[in-house]
């Protein structure tokens, strides 16, 4: 193993083009991390935001984007025990997975699902984590129960459809188009709602309110989610595509009892996500491993082209996953 490796840098906040391959040392484990030599990193929405100069690393992070990766375990730090070099893993990370190797806490690495190959392997981690945290730890998605996801191709939208289906919840999805409405019927979506068509306020009213809302979108939607709650319902905001700004009239919240929650994964300790993994490897990695639930797959680029792999994210185009072939 030599001492460099090719990686993805940002070099100056702006669009796509800023992402520019160069070299970089091969980072070393810290105590109670593992090195992965990175397969395959995955492209997630943060990334694009960290490009863009709005979403800034933690300061122990890397500054090279990439919140998940799969590979092999090449190295392991003091104090690491349940993993050995050699061992196939995906993981979540707090940076850095645009690179040929990456450090990251031995306790965030989940092992392959059964059958499942590095590529679908290294979509799991930053959404499964972001879903089962917000949708059923925070959220407490419960069998029976309306959940309303809006972005339901993206791959938060159809992880969350598959989980919340294997737990027998009733799934309700906003999305733009026909195309993204058939995937998501097909994983399970009891109801598609394109948004441009119809008003998901008046569709979640007719089928007696939304239990539960997944928002990513912000803005407007936010009161929106409001009125389309049942009364007791829980509204999770996990990121905000139209900002984090509105006025609001709170007299509903408190007169139907709703619940305003949501959270940010990555600012997260690393102990608190150790427990979410904990909880993924004991409640869903079962059903990956029996091939009940899967990554929906969109496209790959190479490690090279990780600026069109950005242009395709931000297009809105694509339906689940978008990986890094490293």
């Amino acid at each position: 193993m030599s001492d460099m490796m090719r990686a993805v840098e940002i070099t100056e906040p702006g669009g796509p083009d800023v992402l520019k391959l160069c070299e970089r040392p091969v980072p070393q484990p810290a105590a109670g991390q593992v090195v992965i030599k990175v397969a395959y990193a995955g492209v997630n929405r943060p990334d694009a935001l960290q490009r863009a100069g709005s979403y800034a690393p933690p300061p122990t992070a890397s500054d090279l984007p990439g919140l998940e990766a799969a590979g092999e375990i090449v190295a392991i730090g003091a104090g690491v025990s349940g993993w050995s070099v050699g061992d196939q893993v995906c993981a979540l990370l707090p940076g850095g997975g645009y690179a040929e190797y990456v450090a990251t806490p031995a306790a965030h690495c989940l092992p392959v699902p059964q059958g499942m190959g590095l590529k679908e392997a290294a979509c799991l981690p930053e959404t499964y984590f972001t879903v089962w945290s917000n949708v059923f730890q925070r959220g407490g998605l419960k069998a029976g129960e309306r959940f309303l996801i809006h972005g339901g191709s993206s791959g938060i939208g159809t992880t969350a459809i598959q989980l919340a289906r294997e737990f027998g919840a009733r799934v309700f999805v906003t999305v733009g188009n026909q195309e993204k409405a058939a995937a998501c019927a097909a994983l399970g979506a009891e109801r598609t709602i394109i948004y441009k068509d119809e008003d998901f306020v008046d569709v979640m009213k007719a089928e007696g309110g939304a239990d539960l809302i997944l928002d990513m979108v912000g803005g407007l939607y936010i009161p929106r989610n409001i009125r389309a709650l049942a009364d007791d319902g829980r509204l999770v905001q996990i990121a905000f595509l139209q900002g984090p700004k509105v006025e609001m009239n709170f007299v509903q919240v408190m007169t139907r009892r709703l619940t305003i929650t949501g959270s940010t994964l990555r600012p997260q300790s690393d102990l608190a996500k150790a427990k979410i993994a904990d909880s993924l490897r004991e409640n869903v990695w079962p059903l990956l491993d029996a091939g009940k639930i899967a990554p929906v797959m969109d496209s790959e680029f190479d490690l090279a082209d990780a600026s069109k792999a950005h242009a395709r994210m931000e297009s809105g185009g694509h339906i689940g996953k978008i990986v890094l072939k490293v």
